[in-house]
């Protein structure tokens, strides 16, 4: 593990505090770093825990090993965050592109396990340190295929839409307490997205954004430090996130 000198969660530190899943490339480092820049002490959880350890040391975080698919591991994760005021999950991603009649059910398994399971697990074990912030934030990074259905891709956007199901009921359940909840919906994100998606194979996944200019991760992460800066009686429920060449999850300027 590596931190710097301040106690996350600590009564002794008047720092807030943020949580932020899968920090270890793409949207969720791009976050690690915006929120750093705001004044946040950032946990970091990762399974890749050289690189949340270089990033931790980078922005003066803390970097803690986390597999959102294991109980255990989330629990160790947690432990000691007294008080938490912005987690973002982040953790998630795609594998493959089989129709329904092919399905792979190992692939569905993974998906649904890191983004509707992984992120029920850290909610449900951060929500009393949330409260306790008096001011707590949770940031759900869905994808707009929590809105969309697409052809080949039901093992995603099916989990997608869980996991947003799940976001939004949230809104409802802690109604009245300390925390607001922010769904963030991004479109084509240039990230390691497409390379999970496509088990390393990079001309496939580079072919994705050609002809097209997409999102960056650090358009998204600029987009969640602005909804943590909001004063805590405004919540930003929904926030749809696509570049200027896409229209849909599948309409963009390739497809037409």
């Amino acid at each position: 593990m590596s931190s710097s000198t301040a106690q996350p969660g600590s009564s002794e530190s008047e720092q807030k505090v943020a949580v932020v899943t899968g920090a270890s490339s793409g949207i969720g480092a791009a976050t690690a770093r915006q929120l750093a820049a705001q004044g946040y002490h950032v946990v970091l959880g990762a399974r890749r825990t050289e690189l949340i350890d270089a990033l931790a040391n980078e922005i003066g975080g803390t970097g803690r090993q986390l597999d959102v698919t294991d109980e255990t591991s989330v629990n160790a994760f947690v432990a000691g965050l007294e008080k938490v005021h912005v987690v973002v999950n982040n953790a998630g991603g795609a594998k493959g592109l089989d129709p329904v009649a092919t399905a792979d059910l190992d692939d569905w398994r993974w998906m649904w396990e890191t983004n509707v399971l992984g992120t029920l697990r850290i909610t449900k074990a951060l929500i009393p340190a949330l409260i306790a912030s008096g001011d707590g934030l949770i940031v759900t990074i869905t994808s707009i295929a929590a809105l969309e259905a697409y052809d080949n891709g039901s093992g995603y956007t099916s989990a997608k839409h869980a996991q947003a199901v799940m976001h939004r009921t949230l809104r409802f359940e802690l109604l009245g307490k300390p925390v607001r909840l922010t769904e963030i919906a991004p479109g084509m994100v240039e990230t390691d997205f497409s390379l999970v998606r496509f088990e390393g194979d990079k001309e496939r996944a580079d072919a994705v954004y050609e002809g097209l200019t997409p999102l960056s991760a650090d358009d998204v992460a600029e987009v969640i430090g602005f909804v943590a800066s909001r004063p805590p009686h405004v919540d930003l429920d929904q926030i749809v996130i696509k570049p200027r060449d896409q229209a849909s999850a599948r309409r963009n300027v390739k497809t037409g």
